[in-house]
C-alpha cells in the first residue's frame, strides 16, 4: 500500500497543535496486527511563540524523523502513523506489532541526536484509540484538509482566490422532507438552488440538492463558509458533499 499524508492544525489542551497522520492506513482500522502505541517526545531548542516548529529547526526535526523511520524498519517494530507538534515538542507517534524492543529502536535512532531532550513510551492499543481520536480529524477538520488543497489546486492555476464567484455545493438528506426544509432555510442564507437530485445508496434514496451562492475561495472564507454549511446540512440530519469553483484568472 502507497502511504500518503494529511495534516490541519486543531487546539489540543487549549494550545496550539500541528498534526500530520498517515491518511493511508485509516481505512479498515484497527489493524489487529498492530496491538500498541509508541511514542518519541522531543523537546524542541528554540520553539515558535505558539509552540510550533521554526523553520530554521525545520530540517533538525526531519533528520530525527527520518532516523526513527530507518531505525523502526531495521527493528521490525512497526509502523510510523503520526506526528504532533505542540507547546514546544514533537512527538512521533508509531502503532507497533510489540514493544518489548521499542526502547532499542528509540536510542539508536535518537544517540546521533544528543543535544536533543527527549522521553519514549509505549502502551496497549488494540482498538487503535490514539489514531481515531487524536490523529484522525473530524468530519469539519476533513473538510478544511479537503479545502485548502482545492485552494492550492487554484493558485497553482493563476487564481489569486480573492475574486468572489459562484460556488457550487452538494448537500444530500434521508428524506425529501428534510430537504425541503433545509432548501428553506438557504434561501434565507442568500443561496440560490440549481437543482434536487435522488441518489440510489445502499438499497435507500438519498435526496441532494445542488445550490450556490457568490462568495470567495480564499483559505479563511471557504473555510468560514463550509463550517456554516456543515452546521446547516446536519441540522436537517444531512451530509454536505463540497464545493466547486470555477478557475478565475486576472
Amino acid at each position: 500500500m502507497q502511504e500518503y499524508w494529511e495534516a490541519y492544525v486543531k487546539p489540543i489542551d487549549g494550545h496550539k497543535a500541528m498534526v500530520s497522520f498517515n491518511a493511508s492506513v485509516g481505512d479498515g482500522v484497527p489493524h489487529f496486527e498492530y496491538m500498541y502505541i509508541g511514542f518519541v517526545k522531543v523537546k524542541l531548542k528554540n520553539p515558535r511563540e505558539d509552540g510550533l516548529v521554526t523553520q530554521e529547526e525545520s530540517d533538525d526535526i526531519g533528520f530525527i524523523e527520518d532516523r526513527l523511520e530507518m531505525e523502526s524498519l531495521r527493528w521490525r517494530v512497526g509502523k510510523y502513523i503520526g506526528r504532533i507538534v505542540t507547546q514546544g515538542e514533537v512527538n512521533f507517534i508509531y502503532a507497533l506489532k510489540l514493544d518489548f524492543e521499542w526502547s532499542n529502536t528509540v536510542n539508536e535512532a535518537m544517540k546521533h541526536f544528543e543535544d536533543y531532550q527527549y522521553e519514549y513510551g509505549s502502551k496497549q492499543d488494540i482498538d487503535w484509540e490514539v489514531y481515531k481520536k487524536l490523529l484522525f480529524p473530524t468530519l469539519k477538520e476533513w473538510q478544511i484538509i479537503v479545502n485548502h488543497h482545492a485552494c492550492d489546486n487554484l493558485k497553482e492555476q493563476g487564481d489569486r482566490l480573492t475574486q468572489e464567484r459562484a460556488i457550487e455545493h452538494k448537500s444530500y438528506f434521508l428524506t425529501e422532507a428534510k430537504r425541503n426544509e433545509f432548501i428553506e432555510n438557504l434561501l434565507h442564507e442568500g443561496f440560490i438552488k440549481q437543482k434536487e437530485m435522488e441518489v440510489p445508496f445502499q438499497e435507500k434514496i438519498l435526496y441532494g440538492v445542488q445550490y450556490y451562492r457568490i462568495d470567495k475561495p480564499f483559505y479563511y472564507d471557504i473555510d468560514a463558509l463550509t463550517m456554516k454549511l456543515i452546521d446547516m446540512t446536519e441540522e436537517y440530519n444531512g451530509n454536505y458533499d463540497g464545493w466547486e469553483s470555477s478557475l478565475v484568472v486576472h
